[in-house]
């Protein structure tokens, strides 16, 4: 019986716990003086060639794909469909070479002016 109860004890734990993690999105809106620039010494290959095709829905702006620097090796995200944000404009992923590094800046919508 007292097997039972600390296994049920150690399950309400393990579920307490695993209830716990939080995944909070990155913020959908943000200007260019919030950016974070990520830096790596390997230069990202050329962009990929994406098919686009027809929009979902008429006014949907394309989100052009991008290479991300994760786990140690350039991974491509593939580019996609948004609804278009009142008031912003969508200024597209960046790779900058900066002497003897690469700065990323990832893609953002920023305040039209």
């Amino acid at each position: 019986m007292q097997k039972v109860s600390k296994l049920t004890a150690g399950l309400a734990l393990l579920a307490l716990v695993s209830g716990c993690t939080v995944v909070a999105p990155r913020p959908a809106y943000h200007d260019r003086y919030s950016q974070n620039y990520s830096y790596v010494q390997v230069a990202p290959p050329a962009p990929q060639i994406e098919v686009i095709g027809v929009a979902p829905y008429s006014g949907h702006v394309w989100l052009g794909g991008a290479w991300y620097w994760e786990s140690g090796r350039h991974i491509w995200h593939p580019g996609h469909w948004e609804a278009p944000r009142h008031g912003y404009i969508w200024v597209p992923h960046q790779w900058d070479h900066d002497g003897h590094s690469w700065r990323f800046r990832e893609g953002y919508w920023d305040r039209h002016h």
